[in-house]
């Protein structure tokens, strides 16, 4: 059983077909190709979950093998030594994994093993969803309604009673140094599973209410566990059975919008890195400089952003509602390309998920999926006021701000005595930077 992005041993199909043998080889291989680029906070988590699974296994009498090096060949030789026939693997749909699991799948035919894929870390796997014509669909909500119409199977238990093998040298799991100032959350499938249920439990019934409210901190954080398949969605989409109030509606809704994205890199791969709508690839940008290391560093003099971009920073995570402001203060504010950001995002975030941060951005940038996009410029101010009304992310966040009245807390610069010691005056004028966006959207418009 070759372990990717589903570390966790309870509802997974390919790891309960790879039991379904007279011995396995639980592996894992640490590849280069994506190692190598992940920013320290997720080579960190994937470090902990990796040491959760492999605590899982030993309570079965059963140890985590790793690997280093490029999967094509360690795969290969990890088979080899335990005398595999067959590889179980859970469908991988993204274009580095689907790319590199064809490779692979070609070196263990040359050797005469199979490659087996079972599952995916979907409820709906990509491509499975399409319109009346057989297309994939380009627009959200359509989508979502083929998507609920599809189904998906119920979950399955872990295995019990395997026999399991292990190679005789493996890798240590590895364990990287944090900046200071940087913590991490607890990692592993038993800590997905308990915060799911107290989720479910506490908070669930008011997600479609508070969902937009960092300053109340109570969305569910369990983007980190799907990213790394701690939990399965179909587990989370079994408990969300037969619950017809808006919290579970809206959180059902959130979760095809993660399948969604996932379709749509799929069939275009492209767009990991290049514009969804080409055409978007004329508009004028700024190059990254000055401007682009405030944003990055959370000294905007904009307190929401601000507030966002420090907590990406400390935690490894933001708040929804607030990464879709601060993506669009960079683009329509600070006119700096989507990809600038999106690459930041992917450097710090501990759920950092090629489909939903690619695609996330492009919305916000108005070159994605969205059909009337480029005329949505989030007022930072505004947007503060609204979500975080009193002003307690923000304070949490940027202390300098700590004795501002709440009145002024998102624009201390109209404080009667005027903005802190310490933190920035704004480097832009909000209203003459929409304006310049929209004039830029013109050009490339007509």
């Amino acid at each position: 059983m070759w372990f990717r992005r589903d570390l966790r041993l309870a509802d997974n199909p390919a790891l309960l077909d790879a039991c379904d043998s007279d011995g396995v080889l639980p592996l894992f291989v640490l590849d280069p190709a994506l190692w190598g680029p992940a920013g320290v906070t997720r080579r960190a988590y994937l470090g902990a979950s990796l040491r959760a699974l492999d605590a899982s296994l030993r309570q079965r009498r059963a140890s985590l093998s790793v690997v280093r090096g490029n999967p094509v060949r360690q795969v290969v030789l990890a088979a080899r030594q335990v005398g595999a026939s067959r590889v179980h693997v859970a469908a991988d749909y993204a274009p580095y994994g689907h790319a590199r699991d064809l490779e692979v799948e070609q070196a263990l035919a040359d050797a005469g093993i199979e490659l087996v894929r079972t599952g995916s870390p979907y409820a709906v796997a990509p491509d499975r969803v399409r319109n009346q014509s057989g297309n994939p669909y380009k627009v959200y909500t359509p989508f979502s309604k083929g998507w609920m119409e599809h189904g998906w199977r119920d979950p399955v238990d872990a295995p019990t009673g395997a026999t399991w093998l292990a190679l005789d040298e493996t890798a240590d799991i590895p364990d990287p140094e944090l900046p200071p100032g940087l913590e991490l959350p607890e990692a592993g499938e038993a800590v997905a599973r308990k915060r799911w249920a107290a989720y479910v439990e506490e908070h669930l019934a008011d997600y479609d209410d508070e969902r937009d409210r960092p300053d109340l901190d109570t969305t569910s954080r369990m983007s980190r566990h799907l990213k790394w398949g701690e939990i399965h969605p179909r587990t989370m989409l079994a408990d969300l059975r037969g619950r017809t109030g808006a919290g579970a509606t809206a959180y059902r809704r959130e979760l095809a919008f993660r399948e969604f994205y996932a379709d749509v890199l799929f069939q275009r791969p492209d767009s990991a890195r290049e514009y969804l709508r080409p055409e978007f690839g004329a508009m004028p940008y700024d190059e990254p400089g000055e401007p682009f290391d405030a944003w990055r560093e959370g000294r905007t003099g904009f307190p929401i952003v601000d507030a966002g971009m420090r907590q990406l920073r400390a935690t490894g995570w933001m708040h929804n509602r607030v990464r879709m402001i601060v993506a669009s203060f960079l683009v329509k504010d600070l006119h700096v390309e989507w990809q600038h950001g999106a690459r930041h995002f992917m450097q710090w975030l501990v759920d950092g998920d090629v489909a939903s941060n690619m695609h996330g951005w492009q919305w916000v940038a108005g070159c994605g999926t969205d059909a009337a996009p480029y005329f949505r410029v989030f007022n930072p101010t505004t947007q503060g006021a609204k979500f975080d009304p009193d002003g307690r992310y923000v304070r949490r966040w940027v202390p300098e701000l700590a004795d501002v009245p709440a009145k002024h807390v998102h624009q201390p610069s109209a404080s009667p005595d005027g903005v802190p010691d310490g933190y920035p005056e704004p480097i832009v004028d909000h209203s003459a930077e929409r304006l310049e966006a929209l004039a830029r959207y013109e050009r490339i418009r007509s």
